[in-house]
């Protein structure tokens, strides 16, 4: 890139910054911003770069041939303006992306001091509650900023729908645990038993019909140290997913009606709606990784 030619070439003819600048008849910061990748410099100064450096303006510019010096200059520095732009927008997206995480990462443990430091049962669901609740509204909002997802790409909706409706899961869990802790409702053990059995086959069933449609994303999904690093082993998982999940969750209801086990129900149906995608899109990533489903990651 220019920028590290710039600085290369300056270091080369044992200059310092304000030394160059001084030459260029520009400020020191300008001289910075370009070894930077900040800026670039006009056409003319560049020509006056070169004779500085006394190399030609195609070194400058890290083109292979001498040909391109001053012909196709005002493209090719055209051109590394429109890439200098794309690449300081993508640093601001990210800088802002990074801004939100660590929101969302405030949140939670904010929400982790609330439990550990109060007592008081209602408060301790409610005020820890917010705190997620609002967590999980800041990554709503910014779906688009930390998914690189365009906001009119239809992926982004399903993003948007599966987001809702975790916050709809979650609103609704804060509720039920406050008025129980506050005695406002009861349930029996069977009630209770047939309530978690509902709420889980609810969650099983809308994963199986979104998962499949969900974008390559570290934020939402079936987050594996092995799917959150390659596309293709992330589809896997989720077209996986997307096959077994309903099956498993109607095996799971009518396993949960006629055995006396539930907790050992509930487990075994878990380990298996996480085990088998995850499983099998390790495989796909290990073979893959070893070159053996193209070319190796």
């Amino acid at each position: 890139m220019i920028h590290d030619n710039i600085r290369k070439y300056r270091k080369e003819k044992g200059l310092s910054q304000e030394e160059m600048a001084v030459r260029l008849h520009v400020v020191r910061q300008t001289v910075s911003k370009w070894e930077n990748g900040k800026s670039v410099p006009d056409a003319g100064v560049l020509i006056d770069m070169a004779a500085l450096f006394e190399v030609p303006v195609s070194k400058l510019l890290g083109s292979e041939t001498d040909q391109d010096g001053t012909e196709n200059l005002a493209e090719k520095l055209a051109a590394l303006n429109e890439e200098l732009a794309e690449r300081n927008h993508r640093e601001t997206l990210m800088k802002r992306a990074g801004e939100k995480r660590g929101l969302i990462l405030s949140l939670s443990f904010i929400s982790m001091l609330i439990v550990l430091g109060i007592k008081d049962p209602v408060v301790s669901v409610v005020l820890p509650g917010g705190c997620m609740l609002l967590a999980v509204v800041v990554l709503y909002r910014n779906l688009a900023l930390l998914t690189s997802v365009t906001t009119d790409d239809m992926k982004l909706r399903v993003l948007r729908v599966t987001t809702l409706f975790n916050i709809g899961v979650f609103v609704l869990g804060v509720v039920l645990a406050a008025l129980t802790a506050a005695d406002v409702i009861h349930y029996s053990e069977h009630g209770e038993k047939m309530f978690a059995m509902l709420f889980v086959a609810c969650i099983m069933i809308f994963a199986g019909i979104v998962s499949p449609k969900l974008p390559f994303t570290r934020h939402t999904g079936l987050r594996l140290p092995w799917t959150v690093r390659d596309e293709e082993t992330w589809n896997v998982a989720h077209t996986i997913l997307g096959y077994i999940s309903v099956p498993l969750a109607l095996l799971y209801v009518a396993c949960s009606l006629t055995v006396n086990c539930f907790e050992q129900v509930t487990l075994i149906i878990m380990l298996l709606w996480i085990g088998i995608p995850g499983g099998i899109s390790y495989i796909f990533f290990w073979k893959k990784m070893h070159g053996r489903y193209g070319q190796r990651v």
